[in-house]
């Protein structure tokens, strides 16, 4: 028995981050449920569980063991009451969009166990707006993990002002047993920490594209020259984050925020790759194509040869 006494996990949601979380999850020893309602969104996720399983044999030398263990403790499900009818903790993985999130808790706070704990993995928003739909307020938290979760290993913890300590200290618990270092949010922010300077950051990438400012190549170039050791830049991160999520977040935030350049962000996320359907790294394109993107490409930083010179000036000059 661990120290959480959270050992039987399901995860609402089985797009990029949620597939991951329950995959991780398993991984470390825990027993896991991901559910989704569409049976397409489960079907990518056991696509992508063959990716990591390779990934995680390469970075973290997992075993043909450690790999069929972790599959042995996953399962994925499309129905709810069965998902949920064991868990001791339920982390929400759905869009980035309120009213869906709220549907999900209404549906779900009948079907829990009494003990079961629930935190949101939501990127930006703040658990105060769901704990009442919840059921169990008390027992609600945020915890917010990081994209490729197996090597940018955080976990955000955020309180509402109704959770109990109790359900902050198992859910520190649960963060240490999987790997993740846990990063106490002081005060309720959108955004957490981490998405508090990572949003902005992408925002400003995408609109030097968007507004034609710069290729994708030239912003991420910019960036990983003055942050000499970072393994991409914006647009590369966005493509990691998922165009999806990019664009449920850029489009919800725009609104609220009555942000036109946001806006504008999310309607070429939407026109330039969700309508074509390129979902970003795990799907294989974005802005850039993968598994070789661009600026993973040794000579990415280095000074170009004299002979470039004609066609950067033919950018540079007023059109």
């Amino acid at each position: 028995m661990s120290h959480s006494h959270l050992d039987r996990l399901t995860v609402l949601g089985a797009g990029v981050l949620g597939g991951q979380i329950g995959w991780h999850s398993a991984f470390k020893g825990k027993n896991v449920v991901i559910y989704d309602p569409f049976p397409e969104a489960l079907r990518k996720a056991a696509v992508a569980h063959d990716t990591y399983a390779q990934i995680y044999a390469a970075e973290l030398g997992a075993s043909p063991a450690d790999i069929a263990a972790t599959r042995a403790r996953l399962t994925l499900s499309g129905d709810l009451k069965a998902a949920v009818a064991r868990a001791d903790f339920v982390i929400e993985a759905v869009p980035e969009i309120p009213e869906t999130k709220t549907r999900v808790y209404n549906e779900m706070a009948g079907l829990l166990p009494s003990h079961t704990l629930v935190a949101t993995n939501s990127s930006t928003l703040l658990a105060r707006d769901f704990a009442e739909a919840t059921g169990r307020p008390a027992r609600f938290c945020a915890l917010h993990f990081a994209n490729l979760i197996w090597r940018l290993n955080v976990a955000e913890v955020m309180a509402h002002p109704g959770t109990a300590r109790e359900t902050l200290t198992a859910v520190t618990h649960f963060a240490i047993e999987i790997g993740m270092v846990p990063i106490p949010v002081q005060k309720e922010q959108n955004g957490y920490v981490l998405n508090s300077w990572f949003v902005p950051l992408l925002t400003a990438g995408a609109a030097l594209v968007v507004n034609g400012v710069a290729t994708p190549e030239d912003v991420d170039r910019t960036f990983l020259i003055a942050n000499r050791g970072c393994a991409m830049g914006p647009c590369g991160m966005i493509d990691m984050v998922g165009m999806k999520t990019a664009y449920d977040v850029c489009s919800y935030w725009g609104a609220v925020n009555n942000d036109a350049q946001m806006l504008k962000n999310a309607a070429y996320i939407k026109e330039r790759f969700l309508d074509k359907g390129l979902q970003g790294m795990l799907g294989g394109e974005g802005f850039y194509r993968y598994p070789n993107p661009a600026y993973a490409a040794p000579d990415f930083l280095s000074v170009p040869d004299d002979s470039v010179v004609p066609a950067l000036v033919d950018r540079v000059m007023p059109k």
